[in-house]
């Protein structure tokens, strides 16, 4: 049995502890609670409201021509940026300098700004092994995209491509994309770099 003092001691210490915590019967504040609430009604009211008739196409409104952009360029009324954006801007970037080692850039690139026609063909029907732009060697892939884009595209993305980045060769048309690619319809590979392609201008 403790003595008188050593009990006095352990009610000493249990004097200077503090309670335990616990949790009241209203944890969560009203103001909290209500707006929990509100929200929840808001957004059963606006699931039970909203039209789902509605065609998927229409989307957030905008029509097939807002999609399609109006910038007029060589090509027609194609928007030769939002083609960049969509086809090449991964590998090239959106600063036109591609990636180092990797993917070569197209701001100062001879190929860009050389002669419009084999531009036009490098677009159409992409490229494999070595190829050497400003100096550099690169040794990737580029796809064809005579099946993915038109003619107008075609001519609306190098176009925009030879006016950026400091770029400022003449607009590519359509008629010229439509040459190259009757000129090159019967490749089954892509050009086999500058073995192929031969200088940027011939």
């Amino acid at each position: 049995m403790d003595s008188p003092s050593e009990q006095r001691g352990a009610a000493a210490a249990r004097s200077r502890e503090n309670p335990d915590p616990h949790e009241n019967r209203a944890p969560i504040p009203k103001t909290v609670l209500g707006l929990v609430v509100a929200l929840v009604a808001w957004g059963t009211w606006y699931i039970a409201t909203a039209p789902i008739n509605s065609p998927s196409e229409l989307g957030d409104r905008r029509t097939v021509a807002d999609l399609q952009g109006s910038s007029k360029t060589a090509g027609g009324s194609v928007d030769g940026a939002a083609v960049f954006q969509a086809r090449c801007v991964a590998c090239h970037q959106a600063t036109g300098l591609g990636l180092p080692g990797v993917f070569p850039p197209l701001a100062g690139s001879e190929w860009i700004n050389g002669k419009d026609a084999k531009a036009a063909s490098i677009v159409l029907r992409g490229i494999t092994g070595k190829l050497t732009v400003k100096g550099t060697a690169y040794n990737g892939a580029m796809p064809a995209f005579a099946d993915q884009l038109s003619d107008a595209e075609i001519a609306a993305v190098l176009t925009h491509a030879r006016s950026q980045w400091g770029n400022s060769s003449p607009p590519v048309t359509e008629e010229t994309v439509k040459a190259a690619r009757a000129e090159t319809a019967a490749m089954t590979a892509p050009f086999d770099g500058d073995a192929a392609l031969g200088a940027p201008g011939g």
